[in-house]
């Protein structure tokens, strides 16, 4: 890119043409004052029409100033600027890179002692860090313990400050976030949740202002543990229950000050959604209503009909439509009977506590379970990895364990077969069909008492056990001979189904909580004066079909993560391919590695802008080289019916700001200078991981320079050249 030319080397051209004129005139001057009057003249005769070679000659010496100047500074000052540059940022980046030893030999020299300096503070600062790691040790501890416990409860929990920005939440609450979310696929939840969002975009605010009133007068009256709870419809019609308990202010014990009984930091919000429990209820009032409407009907009908018949002068052909009337009406209503039971076969007849379980674990528990009973020797078919089932394990592993040891002792069973199948009936209920088969006498299958009792040994029958999973057990010969168990249990649908690796890892856990946004309300400040280091930012990198976006190239892919209170959170990210409508010119292809296939069947930017809007939403924009990528999104706003109003940062122009004698500003080389590993280049979300990581070394460069506020690092990015980049 191109570089502005040093002042300096003007003033210095400007001051060496000023001497080099008066030094000609001076000489001028002095040799006329020697000659005598007729040999002056003699001389502005012979000079009179050679003042313009004269003029060039000055000019051509003039040049060549110009140019050994300019050597002069590119040998002699600009290496030695470079050098104070990227010395600078040995003072704020961490771990602080290598100086690369390049320029004239002195130079390099200077920047061998650097080096070498920063190898001994390094090991300095090692050698104290690791003091302070053994003193903090215990408090990290701490720290671990809070997030693995959040991670692993069943309960979707939320934390939020007064101002309602989130400080902490759990795996569960981002699954169930994500369920509530009407982006496209694979999106869903990220514009929703994450540190420093605004609880609000999720339940209404105010809901959560009558909640914490409720919680402020039962503080008042000095309730031990108060809490309330509402509930609520979300935009995508599921019903939440939510729980608020108060986070309590606390006092200044060394000051004597005691915290206000009523006085709260923030609240914790624990979700549920219900919205399977009131589908369940009203499917179950459903069925009642029209089994004892159409009961009550059909029993009408056929009591009119016996009167009828029990009169003497009935002839045959009336008996006859009579009867059919009895007969219908008898099969109609043993048919709705028989339709209500299979469709109440997926709901539980009890609220007994059931748990979401992988069909493949269940058969393993039952296996291992089984696998106890002395002399029977325990199969598992194999079984579809994405059936899952809302089960109570326990109850059921005891009954069959009991069931197999009366197979073991009282029929000569030495092998069984478990098989967990989901029928693909069409009926719309959801279950799992289980059933644990064995060779041998079929006359077991005629022990039907062996479901009914609990073999004196106390625990529950197997019949008991299917009645709570609202479903039904039998035994049945076996078609091939021998005798089998079936067993209905209630299935989880698709959508509510865990998803099986969106937990997060152990060393991912702290990024899920920041306690320090209890102290920063960005909501009550202005965006210009805000501080750079308490803003948060969505970092943000398009990929296109070109590079000309008024000219038609389109957006293929959009990546993004977002920065809260200082810190990168890679897991709160967001990344999607876009359907450009249009070709992706091949040439293209080897930078962006995307091609046509992987974006067919892909949302469009009419389903993705809104998505990234929302993720976006209260936050600073970052980019690199952010007016091509803005330009992209300004041309869709007015068809999508979004405004990306917020203010925007650009790296390339914060660098050029802090570093303004480097060569190039791209963002490999930016990387370069700051140490950090450039991964997933000409990706989406890999620029965008390494853009904010760029930004995060240049904020504390630009307080060095007394820019502290975002009002003052758009100022200085505005008098910048690259500043003048339209697209």
């Amino acid at each position: 890119m191109r570089r502005r030319v040093d002042p300096r080397l003007w003033w210095l051209l400007a001051g060496a043409a000023a001497v080099s004129l008066a030094w000609l005139a001076v000489t001028v001057g002095l040799i006329a004052v020697t000659l005598e009057q007729q040999a002056r003249q003699h001389m502005l005769e012979l000079l009179g029409d050679r003042w313009g070679f004269v003029l060039l000659m000055w000019l051509l010496g003039m040049v060549a100033i110009a140019w050994g100047l300019q050597k002069a500074f590119e040998v002699g000052v600009h290496p030695w600027r470079r050098l104070a540059e990227e010395a600078a940022v040995l003072l704020t980046a961490e771990p602080a890179p290598t100086l690369r030893e390049r320029g004239p030999a002195d130079v390099r020299r200077v920047a061998r002692l650097f080096n070498e300096l920063v190898q001994q503070r390094e090991r300095w600062r090692a050698e104290v860090d690791e003091r302070v790691r053994a003193g903090a040790r215990a408090i990290e501890q701490e720290k671990r313990r809070l997030a693995a416990l959040m991670a692993e409860l069943t309960q979707s929990v939320i934390v939020c400050n007064l101002d309602g920005r989130v400080l902490l939440y759990n795996n569960r609450a981002r699954l169930q976030v994500r369920a509530l979310s009407q982006a496209p696929g694979g999106l869903g939840g990220a514009e929703l949740l994450g540190l420093g969002r605004s609880i609000y975009t999720v339940l209404d605010r105010a809901l959560i202002a009558h909640a914490l009133e409720e919680l402020r007068q039962r503080l008042r009256k000095g309730a031990a543990q108060p809490s309330t709870q509402f509930v609520t419809a979300t935009r995508g019609g599921q019903l939440l229950r939510v729980q608020v308990a108060p986070v309590r202010e606390v006092g200044d014990e060394e000051g004597g000050r005691q915290a206000d009984p009523a006085a709260m930091a923030g609240f914790v919000l624990v979700l549920d959604n219900i919205t399977r429990e009131h589908e369940q209820a009203a499917r179950q009032e459903r069925l009642w209503t029209e089994l004892t409407e159409g009961g009550r009907r059909a029993l009408a009908n056929v009591r009119a009909a016996l009167e009828v018949l029990q009169l003497p002068d009935v002839d045959d052909a009336m008996r006859q439509r009579l009867l059919a009337v009895v007969h219908d009406e008898v099969l109609g209503l043993g048919q709705r009977v028989q339709e209500a039971a299979r469709e109440g076969l997926a709901q539980p007849a009890t609220h007994w506590p059931l748990e979401d379980m992988l069909g493949a674990d269940l058969l393993a528990v039952l296996q291992r379970r089984l696998g106890e009973v002395e002399g029977l020797q325990v199969t598992v078919e194999p079984c579809d990895p994405s059936v899952w089932v809302r089960v109570e394990s326990f109850a059921l592993s005891q009954g069959l364990q009991r069931l197999a040891v009366r197979l073991a002792r009282q029929a000569g069973v030495h092998e069984l077969t478990l098989a967990l199948q989901q029928p693909q009936d069409g009926g719309g209920a959801r279950r799992v069909h289980l059933a644990l088969s064995w060779s041998g006498s079929a006359a077991v299958a005629r022990e039907g008492r062996w479901l009914e009792d609990d073999d004196g040994v106390g625990g529950t029958s197997l019949r008991e056990v299917a009645e709570r999973h609202g479903g039904a057990c039998w035994l049945e010969e076996a078609p091939g001979g021998g005798g089998r168990l079936c067993l209905w249990l209630p299935a989880l649908a698709a959508s509510a189904g865990a998803e099986p690796q969106a937990v997060v890892r152990a060393e991912s856990r702290p990024e899920f909580y920041d306690f320090d946004l209890f102290r920063v309300s960005p909501a009550v400040q202005a965006w210009d004066d805000m501080p750079l280091a308490q803003l948060t930012y969505t970092v943000f990198d398009t990929e296109t079909t070109g590079l000309n976006p008024s000219d038609g190239d389109e957006i293929i892919q959009i990546g993004a993560t977002r920065i809260v209170n200082g810190r990168l959170l890679r897991h709160e990210s967001f990344e999607q391919l876009v359907d450009p409508r249009r070709p992706i010119p091949r040439a293209t292809i080897p930078i962006h590695g995307i091609t046509p296939e992987m974006v067919r069947g892909q949302p469009d930017i009419t389903q993705v802008l809104p998505a990234f809007h929302a993720f976006a939403r209260d936050t600073v924009l970052v980019a690199h080289n952010a007016a091509f990528d803005m330009r992209f999104l300004q041309l869709k706003e007015r068809s999508v019916g979004v405004v990306f109003d917020q203010p925007v940062l650009d790296t390339l122009l914060l660098s050029a700001v802090v570093h303004p004698e480097q060569p190039s500003h791209s963002l490999e080389e930016i990387a370069a200078r700051f140490g950090i590993p450039v991964l997933g280049r000409h990706t989406a979300l890999g620029d965008a991981f390494v853009t904010a990581e760029v930004f995060l070394r240049l904020i504390p460069l630009l307080a060095q320079q007394g820019i502290v506020t975002l009002g003052q690092a758009r100022r200085a990015a505005e008098r910048t050249f690259y500043a003048r980049l339209t697209y």
